[in-house]
């Protein structure tokens, strides 16, 4: 059968077919729409000409850009929407790995609250046995693409998707549009074809040879945006970038490789230990910084788009990573620090994130905020930006940013929490738990029963340890924290029997 190159089927677009399942689940959530009042309708209907684009990156660190403090990537388009929004310096995501911080910001709640605590495809045995976990994101979730697509949004999934195989694909989560979000976590390649088998959802037709993934995606991007532009819309661009395979554009890759020669006079040791494994401490790594900018130039061409339709002043942009930078394994390719660690740790390289938003005509230009903020906060967001009513019983474990981006004031919030009761599938990590309550942070592993207190302010790079000097303070944010798991019956890991020591 022949495929017009030009239209859905052949750019691999799949449009919404809801099951029945699904069908009844949207006529609930229209149901209990008819029973607000009608100032939640007045609100909402000046709030729909507001248009969202969430910009979700795979496994870009803390300080993979420009604005953040890096020296070695080049992300100029990403360090001019720093200065026209505002940049969060402590945003986290709500678990050191994708599939669970994803499902924080589609759904408003901490992974373990729905019970996906891991990576999709990750579960490995050490001195533990840890729990099993669910393997896609329920459909009885109310995602945040059903809520605007309830409010009348055109609404558009491009990317990695990551939670679920059939039927728990975007289209039967509140997207009208998925293109290439399917179950895989990565691709197999980042030139065309890209991926076949059980990768066919980035089978994107009317590609060509030496085409790249990141520019297709953002190319599909474009046009949604040029079909979208007389209607309110949410595009969400999932990028499958900067995750491994480490694969970039050879012309780009090769101007790297000279700069990172030029850096090699440096007397800083390349990998420290961490653990039983090591993680990089410079960034130098030129096919990675390739991808950072090729991401980078994706950004420049939404935000141009933007421009060129004329809705970039009435366009929310918001810029996200999922987890923390790769520096621990798989070819080491970035660098966290001056943060501990990096992804799959519940050490700040694993878990802090780079996060701006700009919200025109309302975020004052060049802000800074450090307060602390997570990914699930952005279900609540978005419902307040766009005059929404808001869902406490969805997103109850986000508290709406509206205040900081407004400049009213600070957030009223107690802690923040992340468990983790898994290993890293290859990042060295084990399973562990941790809370942050104003600048203190405990992070308890359960292999060994240990606990590590640190002060952040003063202590970014978790260097020490203050459990043994403080024990009122560590006991105090231990409580919390099996407090906050018993409240949502976090399992827990269970010894392993069969555990032989290498």
């Amino acid at each position: 059968m022949l495929v017009d190159q030009n239209s859905e089927e052949g750019r691999g677009i799949v449009k919404c077919d809801y099951s029945r399942r699904v069908f009844l689940k949207t006529m609930g959530m229209g149901a209990a729409a008819l029973a607000l009042p009608q100032w939640l309708y007045a609100a909402g209907a000046a709030g729909r000409e507001l248009n969202f684009v969430f910009i979700l990156i795979d496994d870009m660190g803390w300080m993979d850009a420009g604005c953040y403090g890096s020296t070695f990537y080049e992300t100029p388009n990403i360090d001019k929407l720093a200065r026209e929004g505002v940049r969060f310096t402590d945003a986290y995501a709500a678990c050191p790995v994708c599939s669970p911080t994803r499902a924080s910001i589609l759904t408003g709640k901490y992974p373990v609250r729905i019970g996906l605590t891991n990576f999709l495809s990750g579960q490995r045995r050490g001195k533990l046995i840890p729990p099993d976990y669910v393997r896609q994101l329920p459909l009885e979730e109310v995602t945040i693409a059903e809520a605007f697509k309830e409010a009348g949004y055109g609404t558009c999934f491009v990317g990695k998707w990551h939670l679920g195989r059939k039927p728990y694909y975007p289209e039967h989560q509140g997207f009208d549009i998925n293109i290439a979000g399917g179950a895989t976590g990565m691709p197999p390649s980042y030139f065309y074809p890209y991926g076949k088998g059980e990768h066919r959802k980035l089978d994107l037709p009317g590609g060509k040879e030496g085409e790249y993934l990141t520019d297709r995606l953002t190319d599909e991007s474009l046009k949604f945006l040029d079909d979208n532009k007389d209607r309110p819309f949410l595009l969400y661009l999932s990028h499958y970038a900067v995750h491994i395979p480490l694969q970039s554009k050879k012309d780009i890759a090769n101007r790297y490789r000279f700069k990172a020669r030029k850096m090699l006079k440096s007397k800083d040791p390349l990998f420290l230990p961490e653990g039983n494994v090591k993680t990089r401490q410079v960034q130098n790594h030129p096919v990675y910084a390739s991808m950072i900018q090729s991401v980078d130039e994706s950004v420049g061409r939404v935000m141009k788009k933007l421009e060129d339709l004329g809705v970039a002043d009435n366009t929310v942009v918001i810029f996200m990573s999922d987890n923390g930078g790769l520096s621990t394994s798989a070819g080491w390719p970035t660098s966290n620090v001056p943060l501990r660690a990096g992804k799959g740790w519940l050490y700040e390289g694993g878990i802090r994130e780079p996060m701006i938003i700009k919200w025109p005509g309302v975020t004052k230009p060049n802000t800074v905020s450090s307060e602390v903020v997570t990914s699930t906060d952005f279900y609540p967001t978005m419902l307040e930006m766009a005059g929404l009513p808001l869902r406490q019983e969805q997103h109850s474990d986000g508290i709406s940013l509206v205040p900081l981006l407004k400049g009213e004031g600070s957030l009223d919030r107690k802690a923040i929490y992340w468990h983790f009761p898994h290993y890293g599938s290859t990042t060295g990590s084990s399973p562990s738990a941790a809370v942050r309550s104003g600048n203190y942070k405990l992070i308890e592993f359960y292999e060994d029963d240990r606990i590590e207190l640190y002060d952040l302010k003063k202590d970014i790079g978790e260097k020490h340890d203050l459990s043994a000097k403080m024990p009122e303070k560590a006991a105090e944010l231990k409580k919390m924290l099996h407090e906050w798991q018993k409240s949502l019956n976090a399992k827990m890991p269970t010894p392993n029997p069969d555990y032989k020591p290498e």
